[in-house]
């Protein structure tokens, strides 16, 4: 019962543990009215526990490792994440900056990157379309 409603209603938990912001800010454009992403149950969820996708955008730094480790853990399986944009691939533009830990991979698993540098609204909605097909696919067990 519970996979039927992840992949109808998907909840996302959106994290940025640091970054130029420009992810945050198409991901908070992806969540208005113009693309209505309320119509294929995509809402985005304050808590974690409360979230199926957790969507990482920005990049992983020393302050934030265990931050997003906790969050990840506090998340009910099966749990999914998205990583959006260059930053959380390690690379971009402060790639090479001394409070660089890792990828965000390299701390939690990512099922599904969204490339871009931002990457547009277009492009996270079908990160989070393939984010259900993982799980659907039974990549994903819970």
């Amino acid at each position: 019962m519970a996979g039927k409603a992840i992949r109808r209603s998907p909840w996302i938990n959106h994290f940025n543990p640091g970054g130029c912001n420009g992810c945050a800010i198409e991901i908070l454009a992806t969540l208005t009215p113009r693309y209505d992403v309320e119509r294929l149950g995509i809402v985005l969820k304050g808590s974690p526990r409360h979230a199926d996708i957790l969507v990482v955008s920005g990049y992983a730094n020393r302050m934030n490792e265990t931050r997003l480790k906790r969050i990840y853990e506090q998340m009910s399986d099966p749990k999914i994440v998205v990583a959006i944009g260059r930053c959380a691939l390690g690379e971009g533009r402060l790639a090479k900056s001394y409070v660089l830990c890792k990828r965000v991979e390299e701390i939690i698993p990512v099922d599904v990157f969204v490339a871009g540098c931002p990457p547009t609204p277009e492009a996270i909605i079908e990160g989070i379309r393939r984010a259900l097909e993982v799980y659907k696919n039974g990549s994903k067990k819970g």
